[in-house]
């Protein structure tokens, strides 16, 4: 058992260098298209590009991580990603990277790297045993969140001695050193081709029947759409909101307290974990979320903004990890590439409502009633965390969401 942790941990290694390089070259592109344009519908467009492609692909990715080598896929993945890149790189050695360039170099990217995540949480259960899987679920939320706490810091250090093709080789770089990771994970564990006679579409029905056989399963991942669609309308408008009363020095402090929320918590599940009550801490998570996205609107008061985005995003990891295992646990090893699939792409259909509609909501109400775009978003956060905590507090007397936590031995 401890041998295959010591396998999930460098498996985790080159997926935490990934993010941060990852999350290098999102940063630099941003300020790159910005200050290109000057617009923020561009940097919007991008933003879309760069996660579209892999939602929309994470199904039937999930059933190639079922029919095929699971970790031969996560190294084509990561591999191939790096092509999109290079191609940016490229046009910027050859005089500057166009939009429409960029937008063709993340979608690439975005292809390949929707082989990745069905194959990495499959590979998750193939490594560990169930008693390690909270603890994995806390350090897989610390490698996500990586992109967020040291990303944005290190690339403004790097552009300001360089410029974002810096970004963009370090980027490279971390994809070459997680495939590595991933060939020497490999070489430890059978490789199989998981019932690769069976037709494509037989294993998706199969991966459909995976998530919708237990009711509590597939309540726990409406749950989690509702929960990326509140989470995108709260990453979409904390901006504007906070802009409209300071400046962004102000704002990228702001973000960064807010965030490291998230770093406490992993860093605390991944010691820890959690080892009994989910549901529980499902519940309780969810609706200390809410509550901390309301407050996090209610003023325009930095302090009151900062607690509440720190309480809010250290809840985070506290309600991925209880759903993490109670799904995992009630699908059976050899259906888990192709539900977490489907998993990946119910549970973000969240963010694409919310990228498409809350920025228009926003400025609706700050136009109606007159209050500015600033508090318009706000109110719509205030909506959005009451009604996180509303769906919060049903869950607990749900009976088939308790049924996961008997039926998970």
């Amino acid at each position: 058992m401890r041998k295959n942790f010591q396998k999930f941990m460098l498996l985790w290694f080159g997926e935490l260098v990934s993010s941060i390089g990852s999350g290098l070259t999102s940063f630099g592109l941003g300020v790159y298209v910005f200050r290109q344009t000057g617009s923020a519908a561009d940097m919007a467009l991008v933003s879309l590009l760069a996660f579209l492609p892999a939602l929309l692909l994470s199904v039937p990715a999930g059933v190639l991580a079922d029919r095929y080598d699971r970790r031969m896929l996560m190294m084509v993945g990561d591999g191939c990603s790096a092509l999109g890149i290079l191609y940016i790189f490229f046009c910027m050695q050859t005089g500057g990277a166009s939009l429409a360039q960029i937008c063709i170099g993340v979608t690439v990217s975005s292809v390949f790297s929707s082989l990745l995540e069905p194959a990495y949480r499959a590979t998750v259960s193939d490594i560990l045993e169930k008693e390690d899987y909270s603890r994995a679920s806390g350090l897989v939320s610390l490698a996500g969140s990586a992109r967020y706490l040291v990303s944005p810091l290190l690339a403004g250090i790097l552009l300001s001695v360089s410029d974002i093709r810096l970004l963009l080789i370090l980027d490279m770089g971390t994809f070459l050193l997680t495939v590595i990771c991933t060939g020497v994970v490999r070489r430890g564990l059978p490789s199989k081709a998981a019932e690769a006679k069976e037709a494509f579409f037989t294993l998706l029905k199969e991966g459909w029947q995976a998530v919708t056989q237990k009711k509590g399963v597939f309540i726990l991942i409406l749950v989690s759409s509702a929960m990326t669609c509140f989470m995108g309308a709260f990453q979409i408008l904390a901006e504007p909101m906070i802009l409209a009363f300071s400046d962004s020095a102000t704002l990228g402090i702001s973000e960064t307290i807010c965030a490291s929320g998230m770093l406490v918590s992993s860093l605390f599940l991944g010691v820890r974990g959690i080892r009994k009550g989910y549901v529980k801490a499902l519940a309780l998570s969810l609706t200390i979320a809410g509550a901390s996205m309301a407050a996090f609107g209610l003023r325009e008061n930095l302090i009151l903004i900062c607690a509440a985005g720190f309480t809010f995003f250290a809840m985070l990891p506290f309600a991925n990890n209880s759903l993490d295992y109670l799904v995992r646990t009630n699908i059976a090893d050899e259906l888990q590439g192709r539900a977490w699939g489907l998993i990946g792409f119910l549970s973000q259909i969240g963010y694409v409502v919310a990228y498409g509609f809350s920025g228009l909501l926003a400025d609706g109400i700050g136009s109606r009633l007159q209050i500015g775009v600033g508090r318009g978003s706000a109110l719509v956060i205030i909506a959005a965390g009451a009604l996180l905590a509303l769906i919060a507090l049903s869950l607990y007397p749900i009976r088939s969401i308790r049924l996961l936590e008997k039926n998970d031995a």
